[in-house]
């Protein structure tokens, strides 16, 4: 049969697969092979995932059912690293200006920059490093130690075997000296057998001495661990931290660790609980004095003591009961010099009764919201702003000194806020400016020639000629006047209701100029309390 699984583009490939397959059969074209050169039997269906036992195939034949994710192409070496494949004799061009290597540029380069670079000398050409490139598969790209030379472990044992040598040695010797100075003190008569035999003796004691590394097991404690490595543990007794409170939103309790940082119960009586979370460990007792004790060793050590709380703690707590001794020493010092230049005005002043013994017979009398009615002074209220806050050399604040409807400082009596006080020099000299300027306003007006009017005033008209002394006006066109004016003034504010041909009178009457000028004082005319 054919293949179920392949798809054709048109009938026309379809046709042409027909025929080659039928040509097969028949023995007049070549059989189909599949990717390892083996013929496909084409009675098998190549969807099938194992084969009838009868059509004698061995394994599947569809491309999805092998082992596709293998690619040839995939490793899991790692890189040659520090490996060079050549080293030319010359500089060659592209190559690196500073060292003469063709697999880095001058910019890479990680040799020590030359003072002439081997493009300018082609001296001491350095070898060409060995590049490669690598494709992992999904195992390889993963691997942690994927690379990982175990020969670089080497050093890290020889330095541990060397301090454990040197540790044997001293210990040996300390040994060795302490017995000979008990044997000399005792008894010098002795023969050399039996220092030779205690000296053996020493020897046999060093291998006691020499397990001081070794960690002695718990074996039945009330924690029921056997290794002596399991904190937090409690007696089983007690209740369990996570039963002390079963609401879901209390302390968290992590049962990795055994722990519970927080209270369970916050809000119960401090007296009467005896657990109140595992925080309260880290704030009492020898854990505050450790806390205080690792930020000076961190603190020495910024301020460039070597010093290190880990590695040498000993030194570390010795520096720290130094340093507060010091500081007592130094505390004291300046208190003693404060007292000796100012004296002690609290040990020659003696207390009030009232406070050496706590209590008073002053009677004080309260009303109903707590305030005081008789019996003490009542307390000043304080604002809420800030209050004898004195800037820029001031003395006095702000609106301290009035004058001529201005407020100003009373220090320097300037009007200006903010500015700098001046002081007694700056009141003189405002003084002078001012007897200065009325000096001149008299002297102006003194040398002033008064003018005497030499025409006698007029009455102008409101449209600008004189008013005759015979004017009368007529009552009747008066009114009319202001009719027309009034209507005048709403086409003015309203454009709907202004006539589309638009007639002009040149004729101003002096009904017309009065009923202007009526209309005019109470609204636009700024001199309209003059006119009258």
């Amino acid at each position: 049969m054919a293949t179920a699984s392949v798809a054709f583009k048109s009938r026309e490939d379809h046709r042409k697969q027909m025929e080659l397959e039928e040509a097969r059969k028949a023995g007049l074209a070549p059989a189909e092979v599949d990717e390892d050169g083996k013929e496909i039997n084409p009675h098998i269906p190549q969807y099938m995932s194992s084969a009838p036992w009868y059509l004698n195939a061995e394994r599947p034949s569809l491309k999805h059912q092998r082992k596709w994710k293998s690619d040839p192409n995939y490793t899991k070496s790692w890189y040659d690293r520090g490996a060079k494949i050549y080293q030319a004799d010359k500089y060659r061009k592209g190559a690196c200006e500073n060292c003469g290597a063709m697999t880095h540029t001058t910019k890479t380069c990680m040799e020590r920059p030359r003072k002439l670079g081997a493009k300018w000398t082609s001296k001491n050409i350095a070898p060409d490093e060995k590049i490669e490139t690598f494709e992992l598969d999904y195992d390889g790209k993963r691997d942690r130690w994927n690379g990982y030379d175990a020969a670089s472990y080497a050093h890290v044992i020889e330095r541990y075997e060397a301090r454990d040598e040197a540790r044997k040695k001293f210990l040996k010797d300390e040994q060795l000296k302490k017995l000979e100075e008990k044997n000399s003190s005792q008894n010098v008569e002795e023969s050399d057998d039996e220092d030779a035999l205690k000296i053996d003796e020493a020897k046999v004691d060093e291998s006691k001495q020499m397990d001081f590394a070794k960690v002695e097991k718990r074996v039945r404690t009330t924690g029921g661990g056997s290794t002596g490595t399991v904190r937090n543990l409690r007696i089983r007794e007690d209740t369990a931290k996570y039963l002390l409170n079963l609401d879901v939103n209390s302390a968290h309790y992590d049962p990795k660790t055994r722990s519970m940082r927080e209270d369970p119960l916050p809000d119960m009586d401090p007296n009467e609980k005896f657990y109140a979370g595992d925080n309260q460990n880290r704030v009492s007792g020898q854990a505050l004095e450790f806390k205080q004790l690792n930020i000076h060793a961190w603190e020495a050590f910024e301020k460039g003591n070597d010093v290190h709380m880990q590695a040498a703690p000993s030194q570390a707590e010795l520096l720290y009961k130094n340093y507060k001794v010091n500081k007592e020493k130094l505390k004291s010092q300046v208190k003693e010099t404060i007292v000796e230049k100012y004296g002690n005005a609290a040990a020659d002043m003696a207390l009030p009764r009232e406070l050496l013994l706590g209590q008073s017979e002053r009677e004080v009398e309260y009303d109903r919201a707590g305030r005081i009615i008789k019996g003490q002074e009542m307390a000043v209220p304080k604002s809420k702003y800030e209050e004898d806050v004195y800037i820029n050399n001031h003395t006095c604040v702000w609106g301290s000194w009035w004058k001529e409807h201005q407020w100003g400082y009373k220090c320097c009596k300037q009007f200006v806020r903010n500015s700098y006080c001046t002081g007694a020099a700056g009141i003189q000299a405002a003084v002078a400016a001012s007897d200065l300027m009325k000096a001149n306003i008299a002297r102006k007006e003194a040398t002033q020639e008064v003018i005497a009017p030499s025409t006698e005033d007029k009455n102008l008209a409101t449209w600008g000629t004189d008013i005759p002394h015979d004017l009368v006006l007529d009552q009747g066109k008066l009114l009319e006047a202001l009719k027309k004016e009034d209507k005048r003034r709403k086409e003015e504010k309203d454009e709907r209701k202004r006539k589309y041909n638009v007639k002009w009178n040149e004729e101003v009457t002096a009904e017309d100029m009065e009923a202007y000028r009526m209309k005019k004082v109470h609204h636009d005319d700024p001199m309209k309390d003059f006119l009258n």
